[in-house]
């Protein structure tokens, strides 16, 4: 596919009713040697937009501290402003260590905490609520730290979770590592003995250093008043710069009180995300354009800095496909035609077949785990490939060799350049034409295969592909979806369409547990909107207590409990390999539904399809927290090994 730079488009790109633009005036030139002339001209805009996204990371940071001004002046602020505690007024410079690590995290844009108190870290509580952040107190640590990394992933700001000593750090290690895996920022603080018990098998003492801080991206120690604010000023820069991640904080409780020397100044850091260079930018064109099949996957980076509207264009005016990683399928509207899935478990076969065939793949914003990857089976075998990300591939990956290009670029810089210098471009309308029929076809077969509310079934219990499809048709679309670990995420994942960014949040950790904890973080950032966690009985039952918490805060969630009274992934997995006695999978019952109401929630038992919707509309129209228990036949494995009626 060869773009001329003078000759005019005669075909239209495909776009959404969000995103339609004429593609005769937007007209696009990916690049080839003939056309270097046209983007060369388009530099100096291409750069700009590059440094107009640096510009706005540093304007909505100052826009945190003029929401808390707005507030103490009794201005109305936005939603997510309101998440915070009482903005502080007139608060005094610093003069202890505690009070520092508290302005120090209230200027990386903290606003709340999630916590289960401990004694060793009291003066640091005080601290944060004294600068405005507001303290959550949650039932276990594991929670807290599911609950800041979903805040992380919702807004692009960390938050904090708060634990004592060793058993409070090794509760909140399960929120950890997934914030590692999701790339979230999470401030991390533990309250650690005092300096002079160390090495004497101190109450609760551990190396949190080089324990549990080894599954962070960065842990350190405040050790003294002197070296506070350099060693608070790294932890700042580890979680916001380069790809983002959480930060292991240990501070004896000594240390706490500490006065600080004067003229200590509060660390401030303004992440400046990379751009990528021009060269690359020629190179991911050329690249596109002369490909007959080209495919984007797209993940996290792209949500992480609020650039899916740049996605669609860009995909749009390159007659582009994207799938979308694992657990990040609302990377773009799920309704655009230039949608074809996400990878991973629960996707159709077409997903994978459609990035075997691609041959070009651009991976913008994507990890490359092991789910989103099938197992390291794609890229495949001498597959081209090129990597945008923060944190770029440079080496293999599974089977396929390293990327031709590994471009470090944060994704909303890459594509606002990129877009800039498609402005120039010119495409040939019969390759375009062709494309788009592939693209067509393609569509037609995910929407196909990703029919989840079929078949023959009218109990015992409900279907959970028709759950699914009703739950797309009765929330709005500006609902948050949660969703835990288990077989029951399989109907989800390949069913539910997402119709606006940022409405979805998944832990790539496969950790159990979390879709609770991150719907009530949800629900605190927005509590005009729906937020609906998709739970199995296992990861409810680890986290039930936290039907109290949302009941303290006022959080307006709504968990749905696929409950089959059985590790039901586990025994899948035991099953195929044979397993005769199959140990350790098998559950009793659970009435989550009176434990909710015991909790001061609602409760709601449902046994057959036609009950859910009625219980549905009334949990999304009432206050507060309510727990939809969904009586769920053990024939159903997974979304690929339906229940059949009769069976």
């Amino acid at each position: 596919m060869e773009p001329q730079p003078d000759e005019p488009v005669e075909s239209q790109a495909p776009t959404s009713a969000d995103h339609a633009h004429d593609a005769h005036t937007d007209a696009d030139e990916p690049v080839p040697a003939d056309v270097h002339g046209a983007l060369t001209d388009a530099e100096a805009e291409g750069a700009a937009l590059a440094a107009a996204a640096t510009a706005e990371e540093a304007e909505a940071a100052d826009a945190l501290d003029d929401a808390d001004a707005r507030a103490a002046s009794g201005e109305p602020t936005s939603t997510r402003a309101s998440t915070a505690g009482p903005a502080p007024a007139e608060v005094a410079p610093p003069s202890t260590v505690a009070e520092l690590v508290a302005a120090t995290l209230r200027a990386a844009g903290v606003r709340l905490a999630f916590t289960v108190p401990g004694e060793s870290f009291l003066p640091v509580l005080d601290a944060l609520a004294a600068h405005g952040i507001r303290i959550v107190a949650t039932r276990h640590e594991g929670a807290a730290a599911f609950a800041a990394e979903a805040y992380g992933q919702l807004t692009g700001r960390p938050a904090v979770c708060l634990g004592t000593r060793a058993v409070g750090a090794s509760n909140l290690a399960i929120g950890i590592h997934t914030a590692t895996a999701d790339s979230t920022a999470m401030f991390v603080l533990v309250g650690q003995v005092d300096r002079g018990l160390r090495g004497r098998e101190a109450f609760q003492e551990v190396d949190l250093v080089h324990t549990i801080g080894g599954l962070a991206k960065w842990a350190g120690e405040l050790t003294d008043g002197d070296t506070a604010a350099d060693i608070l000023e790294q932890a700042v820069r580890a979680t916001v710069e380069g790809r983002p991640g959480p930060v292991v904080l240990a501070i004896p409780e000594d240390v706490q009180s500490l006065s600080l020397p004067e003229g200590t100044v509060v660390p401030v850091v303004r992440p400046h995300p990379e751009a990528p260079s021009t060269a690359d930018l020629r190179a991911v064109l050329h690249f596109l354009a002369a490909a007959e099949r080209p495919l984007i996957l797209a993940g996290a980076g792209v949500l992480r800095a609020r650039c899916s509207n740049d996605l669609v264009r860009f995909a749009e005016l390159l007659h582009v496909p994207v799938i979308a990683s694992w657990r990040r399928g609302d990377v773009i509207p799920n309704d655009h035609p230039l949608y074809l899935g996400m990878s991973g478990f629960g996707s159709p076969r077409t997903v994978r077949a459609r990035i075997e065939s691609a041959d070009a793949l651009l991976v913008l914003g994507a990890r490359l785990n092991e789910p989103t990857t099938f197992e390291y089976r794609v890229p495949a075998m001498g597959q081209p490939w090129m990597h945008v990300d923060l944190d770029p591939r440079t080496g293999p990956v599974g089977f396929a060799s390293a990327p031709e290009r590994a471009i470090r670029a944060d994704a909303r810089a890459f594509l606002r350049a990129a877009n800039a210098r498609l402005k120039e471009a010119v495409l040939l309308a019969e390759p375009l034409q062709a494309r788009d029929r592939h693209n067509t076809e393609d569509r037609a077969a995910w929407e196909a295969a990703a029919t989840v509310d079929q078949g023959d079934w009218s109990g015992p219990g409900v279907h959970p592909g028709r759950v699914i499809a009703d739950l797309r048709r009765l929330l709005p679309d500006d609902a948050i979806v949660t969703t835990d670990a288990g077989a029951f995420g399989g109907w989800a994942a390949r069913g539910f369409r997402f119709k606006r960014p940022g409405t979805f949040l998944g832990p790539t950790s496969g950790a159990m547990g979390y879709g609770f904890p991150a719907a009530l973080a949800a629900a605190l950032v927005h509590r005009e909107r729906r937020v609906v966690a998709l739970v199995g009985d296992g990861g409810m039952g680890m986290t039930l207590a936290e039907v109290e918490t949302a009941v303290r805060e006022g959080a307006h969630v709504v968990a749905i409990v696929f409950d089959n009274e059985r590790y039901g992934m586990i025994r899948g997995y035991q099953d195929r390999a044979g397993s005769a006695a199959a140990p350790g999978t098998d559950l009793g019952p659970l009435d989550f539904a009176a434990a909710a109401r015991a909790c001061g929630a609602r409760g709601v038992r449902v046994e057959s399809d036609a009950a859910f919707e009625p219980a549905l509309r009334t949990a999304l129209a009432a206050s507060g927290p309510t727990v939809i228990q969904l009586l769920l036949d053990r024939r159903w494995v997974n979304v690929d090994e339906p229940a059949t009626a009769g069976a």
